[in-house]
């Protein structure tokens, strides 16, 4: 991915359209279309506001852009594992962390796995609390030594992996800048709290998110339905196959409003597929976006 592709991809996922980004730099229209169809590239000084509109490093926009970095693992790791034995409704709390990955394995355990460059004495600041009922099984991770939630969105990763077989309804409830639900076997999932980006890839179940603050989501792959429940807030849903979805507004004085290129309309676009996206809650909207 070259630096145009890169600009157009961070400036698509933040719900910008080419001239509010432009308006934020000073520049005009042409020049973001110039920069994003690799005609030109941006000086220094509109690299660093670039870099400052979109709370990234400057490596990030612009290395990240021309090449890609193979995935380096975390210096640090915790892990439990528990074993399942028979279909179970998850409760889970997870707390603060900067990432949180969600999804499914092939054997018959519950991994909870907590990772970090910087901290290496992960399993005496958490406590991975279970409790085991008939059908139901309840998860915890606990700060021991009082780690701020600070600390644990800026240094703490965590990957979640539940059993395909056993894993039938779970409720999350956990604060992250990034989530991830990926290749996840599961006929439903309820996420509850802060979640900056999101990236659904390839579920079998449905999902729901709420929260009280933005969401930008990203949708690959099948997902049978998102349900996005929120209050008074924002959610940008960037879509890889708009026409495998519809959208359904749920919501108490709720608005949907849809995004192609660098047009806004609230009128529907032609989505008639079988995968449902549904907006509740109240006073809140989403922006259902198509830019290829």
């Amino acid at each position: 991915m070259d630096f145009g592709d890169r600009l157009k991809q961070i400036r698509t996922s933040q719900g910008l359209s080419q001239e509010q980004l432009a308006e934020k730099i000073g520049v005009s229209r042409q020049a973001i279309t110039k920069w994003e169809t690799k005609k030109g590239l941006p000086d220094i000084e509109n690299m660093v506001i670039l870099a400052e509109i979109f709370k990234v490093t400057l490596d990030e926009l612009v290395l990240q852009g021309t090449q890609q970095k193979e995935p380096q693992p975390s210096l640090y790791e915790s892990e439990t594992v528990y074993d399942i034995d028979e279909s179970k409704h998850f409760d889970i709390r997870m707390g603060s962390a900067r990432s949180l990955l969600i999804t499914s394995g092939s054997d018959e355990k519950v991994h909870i796995c907590l990772r970090s460059d910087s901290l290496a004495n992960l399993g005496s600041l958490y406590k991975i609390k279970l409790d085991e009922k008939r059908n139901k099984l309840d998860i915890s991770c606990v700060a021991k030594k009082g780690i701020s939630r600070y600390e644990a969105e800026a240094a703490v990763d965590v990957c979640l992996t539940l059993p395909a077989e056993y894993a039938n309804h779970c409720e999350i409830d956990a604060s992250t800048r990034e989530l991830r639900i990926e290749h996840l076997r599961l006929r439903r999932l309820e996420y509850d709290g802060d979640a900056q980006q999101v990236f659904i890839r390839d579920v079998t179940g449905s999902v729901e998110l709420t929260g009280k603050t933005d969401y930008r989501i990203s949708l690959e792959g099948s997902c049978p339905k998102l349900d996005v429940n929120q209050f008074c807030a924002n959610a940008v849903v960037q879509l890889s196959d708009p026409g495998a979805y519809r959208v359904v507004n749920n919501g108490r004085k709720c608005t949907v409003v849809y995004r192609r290129d660098d047009s806004v309309s609230d009128e529907p676009l032609c989505m008639d597929g079988e995968g449902l996206i549904c907006v509740s809650g109240i006073r809140s909207e989403m922006v259902i976006d198509c830019t290829k």
